[in-house]
């Protein structure tokens, strides 16, 4: 249903809360989590409380300096769908949904929060550096030895752990991991926001929502932009992009094991070679000490 159908926020409640089945998209699709976060500041206020653990009433502001046009056609070279939030015009917080696993994510987060980090106004102190937060969630296992729910990293002394500054932070959100949310995880409600991006139903989102008020505004905002043609179908070109991405890495990994391969079997001929070349020597030495030519 194009978004120009519905006539008023209580008629898209009323639509919302006879939604049933499958979403076409849910928040996974990094395009979709950019467009309701982007279209609904109330969600994007609530969000940053529960992950920063801030009480609302301290956060003023939020605007997003990368703005996306809502249905807007993203260029390949422009791919980069990570949101770009100024909270309270004195802290930068880089919010980034990542489902596919390329094994670089530890380097290519911590180059995207340092791009951030240097932010100090050309002439201007060092101190002026505003602080910076990337927070990212993701839809797979970061560490398959070390599994977590929600992991804050910083800037630590190795050996008495003291804080070197706390204006250089990467948090971590493993999608895939709410069963091991702690105690403070659901206090700050963030399991359940996982759990409201990973959702495929109408009816999951509802039963989410219906003890957490505070996310109602989120559960409008994604199916306001389901019903939207120009977003779904923006979604639907992040999932063919996905899905293509996937299958190069599939071919590159492939192309990779067959390399191993080669590579093996070419040390077992070698290595065979040398050894046929030495038996080759001993026998050939065995005729000469017999004295039988060859």
């Amino acid at each position: 249903m194009p978004i120009s159908n519905i006539k008023s926020s209580s008629d898209m409640h009323y639509q919302y809360m006879n939604a049933t089945g499958e979403l076409k998209y849910n928040m996974t699709n990094d395009y979709m989590f950019r467009m309701v976060l982007q279209r609904d500041k109330n969600t994007l206020i609530n969000l940053i409380s529960s992950v920063l653990d801030l009480p609302l009433s301290v956060i003023e502001d939020v605007k997003i300096e990368n703005s996306v046009e809502p249905g807007k056609a993203i260029s390949d070279k422009e791919y980069q769908l990570d949101i770009l939030v100024l909270l309270n015009g004195n802290t930068y917080i880089n919010l980034e949904m990542q489902v596919v696993n390329y094994d670089n994510w530890t380097n290519r987060s911590l180059a995207y929060l340092c791009r951030r980090f240097d932010n100090a106004a050309r002439g201007k102190d060092y101190n002026t550096i505003k602080p910076v937060y990337h927070v990212s969630f993701l839809d797979f296992t970061l560490f398959e030895d070390h599994p977590e729910f929600f992991a804050k990293y910083q800037v630590r002394n190795a050996i008495d752990n003291y804080l070197y500054t706390n204006n250089f932070n990467l948090y971590v959100i493993e999608l895939n991991h709410t069963n091991i949310a702690t105690d403070n995880d659901k206090r700050l409600g963030i399991d359940k926001w996982a759990k409201l991006f990973k959702a495929r139903t109408w009816e999951e989102i509802k039963m989410i929502t219906q003890d957490n008020p505070s996310m109602d505004s989120a559960a409008e905002s994604i199916y306001l932009s389901n019903s939207d043609f120009a977003i779904q179908e923006q979604c639907r070109a992040r999932e063919d992009a996905i899905a293509h991405e996937k299958y190069q890495k599939e071919q590159l990994e492939e192309k990779e094991r067959q390399i191993e391969n080669l590579s093996a079997q070419n040390k077992t001929l070698t290595a065979e070679s040398v050894s046929l070349s030495a038996e080759i020597s001993r026998l050939t030495k065995l005729l000469e000490d017999n004295g039988i030519k060859h």
